[in-house]
């Protein structure tokens, strides 16, 4: 792996550094960590890399990368840096024979997404998207459950994703995470329903099967002075006939990361709480079943993403190293040739079209006198 973004101050760069290492598939090689050389270098160091092959922009990464010999150089780009700034290296990666795996959202917007999809079917190279929720084994129980008919038809889905740190205008006190997340330029064309409401789509869609056909989306700025939405509310309507509500913000005082999803259909409902992501509910009006990690008979594909015994905590590290080792399987199954086993799934660039699609379709519903606004990739 080659990394682009993830110094040492930066949170998420870490956190994907860690998840590809979890399995031992993928080996840290090179990288460009930061737009400044210094700070590049001096995370290179941090990580033990040789001095030669942390580099100091994505272009001369990519380029240098190709000329050494198969076997030495980097298999594969792991672009971790805001959201303007994924396009161009991922781009620019698949051009030059590299697979790509990326952060969400895909792209700064759906043109650009729907141009790096176009690039990964002519490249027929590996793209992954870290939507890492999905990684989940619990969330993998859950869609296989509704996929085997547990639920019976589906009639409403609620995805919730509240968070606070936004609040204040943390964006004025220097604080860099808040800086680009509400800056329109690096961000992109929203905020809080961009950076989270993103997942909770991707979420409702992949656990559900179903997909979004309509919304009626309901943005608010609450921070003055802020440029982005701080907070969203959307009706969905799913092909099939099941309805659903979409709530993201960040200026929910008190809150951390509070992901949460309501499936209900005719014969039963599922309850899943990402802070609690051991535990799925199982409801039907003749009483509740509690389903734990590891305990009692799972489907397979929720077995293929445990990875403790029952009663010992997994959460983010692991459903993040999840995505990324089933990645690395991808990718070993292209470098041999054969198919990749659909059982190790992860989120693809259709997924990213579909993210982009959804900030769209809510920024058009939200000035829309109609309000209801097709969804439309």
């Amino acid at each position: 792996m080659g990394q682009i973004g993830g110094s040492l101050d930066a949170f998420i760069g870490a956190v994907h550094r860690r998840a590809a290492g979890f399995d031992n598939e993928i080996e840290l090689v090179c990288g460009v960590f930061s737009q400044s050389p210094e700070k590049s270098k001096a995370t290179g160091h941090a990580l033990y890399l040789p001095e030669n092959r942390v580099y100091d922009s994505f272009e001369q990464m990519i380029l240098q990368e190709k000329e050494l010999p198969e076997g030495e150089r980097m298999d594969f780009v792991s672009i971790v840096t805001p959201n303007h700034m994924h396009f161009p290296p991922a781009k620019m990666a698949l051009e030059n024979g590299f697979h790509v795996i990326c952060d969400k959202p895909m792209t700064l917007n759906l043109q650009q997404a729907k141009d790096l999809a176009q690039l990964v079917k002519q490249s027929g190279l590996v793209f992954g998207l870290t939507h890492n929720y999905t990684g989940y084994p619990m969330v993998k129980e859950a869609r296989d459950m509704i996929k085997n008919g547990k639920l019976g038809k589906l009639r409403k889905v609620v995805v919730e994703y509240p968070q606070g740190w936004l609040s204040r205008a943390e964006e004025n006190n220097d604080y860099k995470q808040a800086i680009w997340r509400t800056d329109p330029a690096k961000s992109g064309a929203a905020g809080a329903m961009g950076d989270i409401g993103t997942h909770a789509e991707n979420l409702a869609e992949y656990v559900t099967g179903l997909k979004i056909t309509e919304l009626c989306a309901d943005l608010t700025t609450f921070v003055p002075g802020r440029q982005l939405d701080d907070d969203g509310n959307v009706l969905l309507r799913f092909e099939g006939g099941a309805k659903g509500v979409l709530h993201a913000s960040q200026i929910s005082n008190g809150e951390e990361n509070a992901l949460k999803l309501y499936v209900y259909g005719e014969l039963g409902g599922l309850e899943w709480h990402q802070m609690e992501p051991n535990t799925l509910y199982y409801k039907t009006q003749e009483g509740q079943r509690l389903i734990r990690t590891n305990v009692g008979e799972m489907s397979p594909s929720a077995k293929a993403h445990l990875r403790m015994p029952a009663g010992h905590p997994e959460g983010f590290f692991e459903a993040f190293a999840n995505i990324y080792r089933n990645f690395a399987f991808a990718v070993k199954a292209h470098m041999e040739g054969r198919e990749a086993d659909s059982l190790y799934d992860f989120p693809s660039v259709e997924d990213g079209i579909r993210g982009l699609a959804f900030i769209d379709t809510v920024l058009a519903s939200n000035v829309s006198e109609q309000k209801w606004v097709k969804f439309v990739e």
